[in-house]
C-alpha cells in the first residue's frame, strides 16, 4: 500500500514567462515537457516564491533590494499584467492502491491560475489568502506525473505615483491580495505585485476517508485545575460505499529527554455515508491541572501533540492529522481605567510590549528558518505581541508555529488598510475589495488554517480602518465568541465550543477602535520619528491606553550599508543648520529610496547624532547613530513601563524589522543583524527590570510577574570619565509587589556638588541574601543643556579587558560562552602602572592570547588578555562573527544569537554572555569572533 500521509513539492520546478511559451498546458503536461538548455526560455523556479523571486535567483533582474536597482526593473503598471504572468511546472511521482485518494494541494497562490495535470486542467478561483485541493487520484499516472500551473498578477496592480504614497494608487485594494506590494513610506513598490506559487504545494495521500480542518479547543475550571479539551473535525468519504470507521485521538506530552507521555487515548466510531461529509465532535477529554501555554516572560511555552487517526474497516489507516496544541485561556477586555484594551492569559492580566510586523520578506523568500530566527529575535527581546499588519500577509502556519514555541502573542489583521480602503490620498476604494464574498471566503479561510494556535491572540478587521459594513457584519457574527468566554461556564445548553468557526479569541473591528488608540477610529497612533528620550516618561506623552504604533530611527551598522549599497550610498548626511538652530538631515538619494527616517526633527527634536560630535564618515556615523537607537528604544518601552496599569496596558512599536534593506523603524536589518536599538528593547523589556525615569529621575522597579520580589536592594553607581566613582548608593526595598512599578528614590547626584557634565549611571537590582543580580541597566547621561561631545576624546581612553571563551561545536552550529573582564580599577590604573616600573601604554595597546584544546575535540577554550594603561568604563562594547574564509567584502556570519551586545562594563566588572550561530555551509576554518568597542574601534579577534 502507498505510505498514506503528504509529500512537498518544493524542488525541481521550473519557469517561464507565459508569452515565450509556445504550447498550452495541456502539451505541457503531456507531450512537450519543458527542460533547460541554452536556447530555452525556461529557468529553475523558486516555488514556494514568486515570479520576481525567481528572476532575481536567476539573475535574469538585478538584486531589487540592492541601492537603486529595483529601478532598472519593469513595473507591472508599465508592461502589463502577461509580462508577469508565468508558467511554473514540476514533475511528481505518486503510486496509489486500489481505495486510496490522491489530492493535490496549494495552500495560496497570487492571484489565479489554471492548473494542468497530466493534461487535464483545473482553474482556480482568485484570492491570495485562500487554499485550493484539487483530486487528482483518477488522472494520475502510475510512474511519473507532469504538473503545470499557469499564475495570472492580481486583476487590479495598479500603478505608481511619481511620489510614492501608501500603496501606491490604492488599486490594488480592488482584490483580495497584500497591499504593500504598491510601495509604501517604508518600501519600494514590488514590480511583479507577488505574482506567484507563494506558499506550500503538496500532494496527499488518504484512503477512503480524509480529515479535515479539526479545530481544537480548551475550556477550564476550578481555578485552572480541571480543563476540558473539545475536538471537532470534519471527515470527508470519498469512496461510494458507506465507511465503517474509528476516529481515534491521542495526546502526548514531550517529558525530559525526548520521552513523550500519552495522556490521553479516545475512539470513536462513526458511519460514513458514501461520497458525504460530516462534522465529528469528540466527547470532551478531561486533564487534570494540565500544563498551561504561556507567553514570554510570563512562564513556559507547554505544548502538547494532538494525534487525529481515523481508520475504515476492511481498509486500515485512511487518514491522520497532527497539531501541536497549548493548553491557554485569553480574555480580552476595555480597562475600566486606562481605557486601553487589556489582555489576561490564564486570568493573569499581560502588558502588551511588542511591535508591528509586515512579512519576513518582501518577495515572499519565506522558510522555516527565516521564520525561527525572526520568531526567536523577537522573544530575545523580551517581546511579548506581535502585530501582523493589515497591508502585508495574513502569516503562515510555519510562522505561527514558532510564535507558539517562542511564547509570542499574534494580533492577525485581515487585508484592509485606511490608506488604500477609503481614507488614503487620493480616498479611493471606500468600499473595500470588489468582490466582498471573496474576501469573506478568504477570511474563513484563514481562521481554519491558524486558529488551532495558542499564540493566536485576536483577530482585527483592518489597519487603520475597518472593513465595509456587510463584510464587517459578518467576521463579528463569524467571529463571535462562546458563551463560555463570557460567563466561564459551560452549561448544557451551549453548543460545543469546537463547532464554532473561532469563539475563542475577539474580533476588534479596526486597530484604533475599542481599546486601541482613542478607540474611535481617529488618527492617534504614532508618532513615527526621533523623540527626545525623557519624553516617553512624560505626563504629557501620548494619553491613551494601548497605542498600536509608535516608530522612530533604524540606522543599521555601517557593514549593512556597504553590502546593500554601491559606494555612492555609502555617503552620510549633510548637516543643515536653520536659522532657528535645529539642523535638517539631508540623505543622499539611496538613503531617501530606502525611506531614511532623519535623527533630527526640525523645530521639534535636535539632531541626537550630532549630540556626540560631527561624524567624519559612515563608520562614524553609524556607530553613533547604535548610541542614539539603544538609548531611543529602551526610552520608549521604559517610558510605557513606567505607567504600567496606571496609564496604560501595552504598546506596539513600529516597526520591529523591515522586509527589505529599508532605513528606518527596525530592530535588526534586512541582512538579520541586530542594530543596537534591540538589546535596549531587550533591556527595558525584561519581565523585572529596574530603570532611571528620565523625565522624574527617581529609579523604578517594573515588576511584571505575578510573582512577589522580597529582600532585595539596588545599588545605583555613577561613573565618570576618568574612571572614578563620585557617586554611590543603595536602596534597600522589603519588596515589589506583582504587576506593580515601583518608585525607589530620587537619583540626586545631578543635583550633587560639581556633577560631572557627561557620566556614566549602572543600577543593579539584587538579591541581598545571595548578592544575584536580577537586573542590570547601565546608562549615559548628560546634566541639562550638555550635550555628549565629551564622549569623543573618551575614545582614546585604553581600558584593560579580559576575554574568556569556551566554545562548544555541535555539528555546524557554535555555541560560545564569553566572560568579559574590566580589569582596571577606579583611579589606579594609570598610577599602579608607573609604580610597577612598566611604561605608560598611552595610545598603544598590546594583546596577549592563548588558547587551550581540549581532549574534546568539539571543545576549545581560548583567553584573550587587551592590556591598557587607563582605568574607565569599557564603554559600548559589540560582538559581531565573521568568515574567515571569504573574500567577499561583507565577512559577515548572520544570523548570531547573542544573549546581549551593545554592552558596557565599569572598572572590576565582569559580564558572562552567550554567542550561537551555524558556520556557513564548507567552511574549514573556524569562524573568528570579534569585539569592538567605543575604546576599540578597530577590534580585535576573542576565538577564530
Amino acid at each position: 500500500m502507498a505510505e498514506i500521509g503528504k509529500t512537498v513539492l518544493d524542488s525541481g520546478w521550473l519557469a517561464a514567462r507565459s508569452t515565450e511559451v509556445d504550447v498550452d498546458g495541456d502539451q505541457l503536461t503531456t507531450t512537450n515537457p519543458p527542460a533547460l538548455g541554452p536556447d530555452s526560455r525556461w529557468m529553475e523556479a523558486v516555488v514556494p516564491g514568486t515570479v520576481l523571486g525567481t528572476l532575481v535567483k536567476n539573475k535574469a533582474v538585478p538584486d531589487p533590494f540592492y541601492g537603486l536597482e529595483n529601478e532598472a526593473i519593469t513595473d507591472i503598471a508599465d508592461s502589463g499584467r502577461d509580462y508577469y504572468t508565468f508558467w511554473f511546472f514540476t514533475n511528481f511521482q505518486c503510486k496509489r492502491l486500489r481505495n486510496q485518494y490522491v489530492h493535490l494541494n496549494f495552500r495560496a497562490i497570487n492571484y489565479s491560475a489554471e492548473v494542468y495535470v497530466n493534461g487535464h486542467k483545473t482553474v482556480l478561483p482568485k484570492g491570495m489568502f485562500r487554499r485550493h485541493t484539487l483530486d487528482v487520484t483518477d488522472i494520475l499516472h502510475s510512474e511519473n506525473n507532469s504538473l503545470a500551473v499557469i499564475v495570472h498578477p492580481p486583476d487590479h496592480p495598479g500603478t505608481i505615483p511619481p511620489k510614492g504614497g501608501q500603496g501606491g494608487d490604492h488599486e490594488i485594494g480592488k482584490d483580495v491580495a497584500a497591499q504593500y506590494v504598491e510601495g509604501w513610506d517604508w518600501i519600494c513598490p514590488i514590480r511583479d505585485r507577488n505574482t506567484g506559487i507563494w506558499d506550500e504545494v503538496s500532494i496527499s495521500v488518504t484512503g477512503p476517508v480524509r480529515i479535515i480542518d479539526p479545530h481544537l479547543v480548551s475550556t477550564f475550571f476550578d481555578h485552572y485545575k480541571r480543563a476540558y479539551l473539545h475536538v471537532t473535525a470534519e471527515l470527508e468519504n470519498k469512496s461510494t460505499w458507506n465507511a465503517d470507521c474509528s476516529v481515534n485521538i491521542q495526546i502526548t506530552a514531550e517529558l525530559e529527554n525526548g520521552v513523550c507521555l500519552v495522556e490521553h487515548l479516545q475512539t470513536e466510531n462513526v458511519l460514513i455515508p458514501a461520497k458525504g461529509h460530516i462534522q465529528h465532535t469528540f466527547k470532551p477529554l478531561f486533564f487534570y491541572k494540565p500544563e498551561l501555554w504561556w507567553p514570554n516572560g510570563m512562564g513556559k511555552q507547554n505544548l502538547y501533540d494532538i494525534l487525529i487517526t481515523v481508520v475504515v474497516k476492511e481498509f486500515g489507516e485512511s487518514d491522520s492529522w497532527m497539531q501541536p496544541f497549548g493548553f491557554r485561556k485569553i480574555e480580552s477586555v476595555i480597562d475600566s481605567a486606562t481605557g486601553g484594551r487589556l489582555f489576561k492569559i490564564n486570568g493573569e492580566p499581560i502588558f502588551i510590549r511588542g511591535g508591528n510586523w509586515i512579512l519576513s520578506d518582501g518577495l515572499l523568500r519565506l522558510s522555516k528558518e527565516r521564520y525561527r530566527t525572526d520568531i526567536k529575535f523577537h522573544a530575545d527581546m523580551n517581546m511579548n505581541m506581535i502585530r501582523c499588519w493589515g497591508g502585508g500577509l495574513a502569516e503562515r502556519p510555519d510562522f505561527y508555529h514558532f510564535c507558539d514555541i517562542y511564547g509570542l502573542l499574534v494580533w492577525q489583521e485581515f487585508w484592509i488598510t485606511g490608506d488604500v480602503d477609503g481614507r488614503g490620498d487620493p480616498v479611493s476604494n471606500p468600499n473595500g475589495p470588489l468582490d466582498h464574498e471573496l474576501f469573506l471566503l478568504c477570511a474563513r479561510d484563514t481562521v481554519k488554517l491558524l486558529r488551532n494556535h495558542p499564540s493566536l491572540a485576536l483577530w482585527v478587521g483592518g489597519n487603520e480602518q475597518v472593513p465595509p459594513k456587510d463584510i464587517n457584519e459578518a467576521l463579528k457574527q463569524d467571529l463571535r465568541l462562546h458563551p463560555y468566554l463570557k460567563t466561564h461556564m459551560l452549561s448544557d445548553e451551549d453548543s460545543d465550543p469546537s463547532v464554532y468557526l473561532d469563539g475563542t479569541r475577539v474580533y476588534i473591528q479596526g486597530s484604533m477602535w475599542d481599546g486601541f488608540a482613542d478607540g474611535k477610529g481617529n488618527f492617534t497612533d504614532g508618532p513615527y520619528e526621533i523623540q527626545y528620550p525623557e519624553d516617553f516618561f512624560k505626563d504629557t506623552y501620548y494619553k491613551y491606553g494601548f497605542n498600536p504604533e509608535i516608530g522612530s530611527v533604524g540606522m543599521p551598522v555601517a557593514a549593512t550599508i556597504r553590502a546593500t549599497m554601491p559606494p555612492e550610498g555609502w555617503e552620510i548626511p549633510l548637516f543643515k543648520k536653520g536659522l532657528d538652530g535645529f539642523v535638517e538631515e539631508v540623505p543622499n538619494r539611496m538613503w531617501d529610496y530606502h525611506k531614511y527616517i532623519p535623527y533630527s526633527k526640525p523645530g521639534k527634536v535636535h539632531d541626537q547624532i550630532l549630540m556626540y560630535g560631527t561624524p567624519e564618515n559612515l563608520d562614524d556615523f553609524c556607530l553613533k547613530a547604535q548610541l542614539v537607537n539603544y538609548i531611543q528604544y529602551r526610552a520608549l518601552f521604559e517610558g510605557w513601563s513606567s505607567r504600567m496599569w496606571t496609564k496604560y496596558t501595552g504598546v506596539l512599536i513600529w516597526k520591529n524589522q523591515n522586509p527589505w534593506t529599508g532605513l528606518r523603524g527596525q530592530f535588526y536589518d534586512h541582512l538579520l543583524d541586530q542594530t543596537a536599538s534591540f538589546y535596549g528593547c531587550r533591556s527595558a523589556a525584561e519581565p523585572v527590570h529596574v530603570q532611571l525615569n528620565l523625565a522624574s529621575y527617581f529609579v523604578e522597579v517594573v515588576n511584571t510577574t505575578s510573582e512577589e520580589l522580597s529582600d532585595v536592594a539596588i545599588e545605583a553607581s555613577v561613573w565618570d570619565l576618568n574612571g572614578n566613582c563620585p557617586y554611590s548608593e543603595v536602596f534597600k526595598i522589603v519588596s515589589a509587589p506583582p504587576k506593580k512599578v515601583m518608585q525607589i528614590s530620587e537619583f540626586k547626584y545631578p543635583k550633587s556638588q560639581n556633577p560631572k557634565p557627561v557620566y556614566f549611571l549602572l543600577l543593579k537590582l539584587y538579591n541581598v541574601s545571595d548578592k544575584t543580580v536580577i537586573s542590570r541597566n547601565f546608562y549615559w547621561l548628560n546634566l541639562p543643556g550638555q550635550d555628549y561631545t565629551l564622549l569623543e576624546p573618551y575614545r582614546k581612553k585604553q581600558i584593560p579587558l579580559k576575554i574568556t571563551c569556551n566554545a562548544v561545536l555541535v555539528g555546524p552550529k557554535y555555541e560560545l560562552e564569553i566572560n568579559v573582564h574590566n580589569t582596571s580599577r577606579a583611579g589606579l590604573a594609570k598610577n599602579a602602572a608607573q609604580e610597577d616600573g612598566k611604561p605608560n601604554l598611552g595610545l598603544l595597546q598590546k594583546l596577549f592570547s592563548r588558547c587551550v584544546v581540549s581532549a574534546d575535540s568539539n571543545r576549545a577554550l581560548k583567553v584573550v588578555e587587551m592590556e591598557g594603561s587607563d582605568s574607565g568604563v569599557a564603554f559600548f562594547l559589540r560582538f559581531s562573527v565573521h568568515n574567515a574564509e571569504t573574500e567577499k567584502q561583507d565577512t559577515r556570519i548572520l544570523p548570531v544569537h547573542y544573549s546581549d551586545n551593545y554592552f558596557s562594563l565599569v572598572p572590576g566588572e565582569s559580564m558572562s554572555l552567550k554567542i550561537a550561530f551555524a558556520a556557513p555551509t564548507g567552511t574549514t576554518k573556524s569562524p573568528r569572533v570579534m569585539l569592538q568597542g567605543w575604546n576599540y574601534p578597530d577590534g580585535f579577534s576573542v576565538f577564530g
